[in-house]
């Protein structure tokens, strides 16, 4: 019996126990893959990187603010704390005589008299103070501010029996002087620049620029013939310049010069004063030449006469300083900022009367 070569091959090659496998039913198995690795994560881009960084930064900033705040309120409530300043030591000496350094910086106004105000009812509550010491820089302000300053200083001399000495530093022209002849002595720096006693007013006209710039025709009513004297939409007229230097102007330059001349009595005749008060600025020697001041000196000469006449040898010399609050950070922006309101526009055209000088 004869075999076909090939069958014979397939059979023999795959007999039991000569080796070799017998192949699968079916089609072979395809080749396996090549080696591929498993793809890295795409990388976030740095944009939202960078976002989600400063929200992180936000908050964690936002947290550690309100953490800072709420141990604030509880330390407030806590310590019952009811002072408007922190204590400074300025110059040191003994704790139980000491001397304020009441501050009077800027521009005066209504702000700037409850601050000396709060300055001087802390002084008050302390049983160790034995003289303060006024401190200006200032080229005046209102007139109502000025007056208050004034009337403050004379009822703390007068409640606590104590002594004022005024220090200039820089400037205390006009209304920085007015509150400053309410001490018994006034020392001023070599630079100070001092006096213009006398009073100014000023005020906008807005006519040409509304009427002829802008096309704008203002229409003011009023019930009375000078209910509107002066205004800020049309060129004042003579009769109404003469109106308000009587009414406002005058009154109160004669007020400053009483305030002067009870200031100064023991050291400046009432007539001489009259012929100071033309609105001219001194500097400090020639101030002392005209005795509108008594000493020209810094702030240990300001310390050396007034405790000459508290009668006492050494003190600690003093000041009040509002701490810094977390309140006072938030609040920084909104008072730098400028808002044209009603108020301001009120204030930008009514007419100011002033013990101020104006080359400020």
């Amino acid at each position: 019996m004869g075999f076909d070569q090939d069958s014979d091959y397939l059979e023999s090659s795959f007999l039991p126990g000569q080796g070799g496998s017998k192949p699968p039913f079916g089609p072979p198995p395809p080749p396996p893959r090549p080696y591929e690795p498993y793809p890295k994560p795409k990388k976030r881009s740095g944009i939202w990187r960078a976002f989600w960084g400063i929200l992180f930064s936000l908050s964690f900033v936002g947290n550690v603010a309100l953490f800072l705040l709420l141990i604030g309120l509880v330390a407030f409530v806590a310590t019952g704390r009811t002072r408007f300043y922190e204590e400074a030591v300025v110059r040191e000496g003994p704790r139980t005589d000491k001397i304020v350094l009441v501050h009077i910086d800027g521009v005066i106004d209504d702000n700037q008299a409850d601050y000396v105000y709060r300055q001087l009812q802390t002084a008050r509550k302390d049983r160790n103070v034995r003289a303060i010491i006024v401190g200006v820089n200032s080229p005046g302000g209102t007139i109502s501010g000025s007056d208050r300053i004034y009337q403050e200083i004379l009822a703390y001399r007068q409640e606590t029996g104590q002594s004022a000495v005024a220090f200039m530093q820089g400037m205390a022209a006009s209304g920085g002087y007015y509150a400053s002849v309410a001490c018994d002595r006034i020392i001023a720096e070599p630079t100070a620049i001092t006096g213009s006693i006398g009073v100014v007013m000023s005020y906008f006209v807005f006519q040409e620029l509304l009427e002829n710039k802008l096309g704008i025709q203002p229409v003011y009513l009023a019930k009375g013939a000078k209910k509107d004297w002066p205004s800020s939409f049309r060129e004042p007229k003579q009769e109404e310049l003469d109106y308000i230097q009587e009414r406002l102007l005058n009154p109160a330059y004669e007020r400053f010069i009483e305030i002067v001349q009870a200031g100064r009595a023991s050291i400046l005749p009432p007539d001489q004063v009259r012929n100071l008060a033309d609105g001219s600025i001194y500097v400090a020697s020639k101030a002392l030449d005209e005795k509108l001041i008594d000493e020209i000196g810094y702030l240990d000469d300001a310390v050396d006469a007034v405790l000459s006449l508290a009668g006492i040898q050494d003190a600690q010399v003093v000041e009040y300083r509002k701490p810094f609050s977390f309140m006072d950070m938030l609040s920084v922006e909104s008072r730098n900022s400028f808002k044209l309101d009603r108020a301001t526009l009120y204030e930008l055209s009514t007419p100011q009367v002033l013990y101020m000088w104006s080359a400020y």
